[in-house]
């Protein structure tokens, strides 16, 4: 039962604010009998031959939905509303045609239910609700109190999500638009790479763009910006197969940043899961955005790169019960999100206030039904899922991969066969779920970016779970058929240090944010290199850029999928911002003007080195886990392991305290990527990690591992391309400098002992 409080609540809840202006009549325009299929507004054709469009919505419990169309000379910036009543049709769904609804037109709804917010029932009439299938979104939320379904400023916070606002809202929230479905997508030409030969680039649409001095400056931040040839030479000068979007999805800035003054950067706060976010468009935000996005893909495609997007269906902008109602919560509430047993609050399994609920049909039917537009009609290549645990949760709210979203996708034939990435956790109980995840899902690996990181800052205790990440996580993912790819290994990401604050600070800076430097993770396994932040100190620097090419080196010769972070190449830095997900600003863009500096040009240039031996040599991206058992014929083994003293490691050198380890591939033994498949050969190579300070002397396997080697790259130089040609006997003892890696070619007898480029 309700408190006493809440009891006076709902009493007053129905004078509790100004009553709504009547409708205006509407006028010419007339509904006509629509179809419950497709959802969504659709261009189309009517009955007699007259263009119009049919509108669709999904609202479950209402008891009527009114479509709201929106058109110039309400008088000054106003737009004049008509609304017209939907026929209700079976299953839940409202539909009709209105004649001479054209693409560009905008347009809501308006949702009449039972507001009782004790049993989860939030409908309120006097909201615009954005169509959760709009392809399009003209205009922002400002977020005022006429947004909140509820009393945002009832006295009694407690009980304010009970007292109903009847103000307006239409004035103050974007609307969806109407949009031409009519591409031919014959000539794009998707470039299909296999996991095993991806290399990813997170990126965000404007912070890549915005400072690039070859993009003129009214393409900067757009998806325009993206397709500009200034971006795609980096991308391809780079090397790189993919680029992972960071959330292109209609978002919504938080009450919480505007009110401060800043903006919600990143993007992790959805709203329309068809649209394209309408800020990054250069061309115009009444459906053209849909075009630009789609000449952006083809684009990057026509380069050879694959588009991915970073989506985020695990939670909504309209956050938990004191959240605005922009959308699902108008529309209805109890289907769209997961409750708790009290159904005035929301179960939280992703920290911000709200989790969708895919185990209900419509839920489920809304998130599978964006992602097939997504990769049928925009042209795009895979997904990463944001907290893909809470999609896994069922109804008990446990996390199982056998929930209904995770078997939708694995038998949906267009689903089934794009790259899926799950960033495997969540923030609820037993959201952790690293590795958990079935074919053909890959991963983000944090435990490989965990052990990277306290390998080269001297903090693993030894060597094992090194051994582990580099090889390609078999302990994670050596089951069920999946393969080394389903490890999407990263040193950082959008979230967190940059590469270089990584090296640079042990303390988050996140004073900016305005939340007094409590955001943002404490644990960042960082080491400054002994002066927290900028120095002039060019020791101290020069070893930082060491670090830098370091981890660079270790992600992108590791087995596995390795994921690069927009400008970490050429020493990005975010001055100790370990949070940046407000500051669109010069902290979070890329700032192309380091790439003057020789001493981080010469990062970019070994990170493009580094990524095309990869893809030229098999050894580099074994499509299959290693075995590590010596092969009959060659007795060589596909995977060993060296000590410095050029010893194969025991057991017992696993668990001691050691800063150095050399990994041996072998590639004419490297196995093969489908049972029965024919064998995957190339050349051999051998890699030395020392994250020690001081020099030491390492002996290079003899024979039969190699009777000479060819130096290919050594991080303890600045500049890659002056480097003199090295070759060494095998059993020559070498001298490794403190905190770096050596990449040896193994050279095949038919090349002799002269002296190699180092070079692929």
């Amino acid at each position: 039962m309700p408190s006493a409080p809440e009891h006076e609540a709902r009493r007053r809840a129905p004078s509790a604010a100004v009553r709504p202006a009547p409708p205006e009549p509407a006028g010419p325009r007339s509904v006509l009998p629509g179809a419950p299929e497709p959802l969504g507004a659709r261009f189309a054709t009517g009955p007699d031959g007259t263009p119009g469009t049919r509108f669709a919505l999904w609202a479950g419990g209402a008891e009527a939905v009114e479509l709201c169309l929106f058109e110039e000379g309400g008088g000054g910036d106003a737009l004049r509303e008509t609304r017209l009543p939907l026929t209700a049709g079976a299953h839940g769904t409202w539909h009709g045609f209105v004649p001479g609804v054209l693409p560009g037109h905008r347009y809501g709804y308006r949702v009449h239910g039972r507001w009782d917010p004790w049993t989860g029932a939030r409908w309120n009439p006097a909201k615009l609700l954005l169509d959760p299938y709009a392809r399009a979104v003209d205009g922002d939320f400002s977020l005022p109190p006429h947004v909140y379904g509820h009393v945002r400023d009832w006295p009694q916070q407690h009980v304010a999500d009970t007292v109903r606002d009847e103000r307006d809202s239409a004035p103050y929230v974007p609307k969806g638009v109407v949009v031409h479905d009519d591409d031919d997508w014959s000539d794009d030409h998707r470039p299909g790479t296999p996991w095993p030969e991806s290399v990813l680039y997170e990126l965000h649409v404007r912070g890549f763009t915005m400072r690039h001095p070859g993009i003129p400056e009214q393409l900067r931040g757009t998806y325009a910006g993206l397709a500009h040839p200034a971006a795609l030479e980096h991308l391809t000068r780079l090397g790189v197969t993919a680029v992972e979007l960071l959330p292109v999805h209609q978002f919504a800035h938080e009450d919480h940043l505007l009110r401060r003054g800043l903006r919600n950067y990143w993007g992790y706060n959805s709203v329309a899961w068809f649209a394209p976010h309408a800020g990054y468009a250069a061309g115009g935000t009444r459906g053209q955005q849909v075009g630009e996005f789609k000449r952006m893909v083809r684009a990057l495609h026509a380069a050879g790169i694959e588009v991915l997007l970073d989506v985020v269906y695990n939670h909504t902008a309209e956050g938990g019960e004191l959240g605005p109602t922009l959308s699902l919560r108008g529309i209805d509430n109890r289907h769209y999100y997961r409750l708790q047993d009290d159904p005035r609050r929301y179960a939280d399994h992703t920290g911000c206030g709200n989790t969708l609920n895919v185990v209900r049909p419509a839920a489920l039917r809304l998130v599978t039904d964006s992602l097939r537009y997504w990769v049928t009609e925009m042209g795009v290549d895979g997904f990463r899922f944001d907290l893909a645990a809470a999609l896994a949760r069922t109804a008990t709210h446990d996390v199982d991969m056998l929930s209904p979203f995770l078997a939708t996708v694995a038998q949906d034939p267009v689903l089934r066969r794009v790259k899926l990435i799950a960033e495997p956790w969540d923030v609820g109980p037993g959201g952790y779920r690293a590795g958990a995840f079935p074919p053909p899902w890959s991963e983000w690996n944090d435990r490989y970016r965990d052990a990277v990181r306290d390998f080269w800052r001297g903090a693993l205790p030894d060597l094992r779970d090194l051994g582990y990440r580099l090889s390609g996580s078999s302990d994670l993912y050596a089951r069920d058929g999946r393969r080394p790819w389903a490890s999407v290994n990263y040193v950082t990401a959008h979230d967190g240090f940059t590469l270089r604050d990584l090296v640079s600070y042990e303390r988050k800076h996140n004073e900016a944010n305005g939340e007094g430097n409590r955001d943002g993770a404490d644990d960042n396994r960082s080491w400054n290199c002994g002066t927290e932040g900028e120095t002039a100190d060019l020791r101290v620097r020069a070893l930082r850029r060491r670090q830098v090419r370091n981890l660079l080196t270790t992600l992108l010769l590791s087995a596995g999928v390795p994921m690069l972070v927009a400008g970490d190449e050429m020493g990005r830095t975010q001055r100790g911002n370990n949070n940046a997900y407000c500051q669109d600003n010069e902290t979070g863009w890329v700032d192309w003007s380091l790439l003057d500096d020789p001493g981080w040009r010469g990062v970019a240039a070994l990170c493009a080195r580094l990524v095309a031996l990869r893809r030229a040599h098999p050894a580099l991206r074994s499509p299959s886990f290693f075995s590590g058992l010596p092969r009959e014929g060659s007795g060589l083994r596909d995977l060993a392991w060296f000590t410095p003293g050029g010893t194969e490691m025991t057991e017992a050198d696993w668990y001691a305290p050691s800063a150095t380890l050399g990994l041996y591939l072998s590639g004419p033994e490297v196995p093969a990527g489908e049972p029965g498949g024919a064998p995957v050969t190339g050349e051999s190579f051998l890699l030395i990690l020392h994250a020690g300070a001081r020099a030491l002397r390492f002996t290079l396997p003899g024979p039969p591992w190699a009777r000479s080697y060819a130096l290919l790259a050594n991080t303890a130089l600045e500049d890659q391309s002056t480097a003199p040609d090295l070759h060494r006997d095998g059993g020559s003892r070498i001298s490794v400098r403190g905190r770096s890696v050596l990449l040896w070619r193994v050279v095949p007898e038919r090349e002799g002992s002269a002296p190699l480029s180092p070079g692929p």
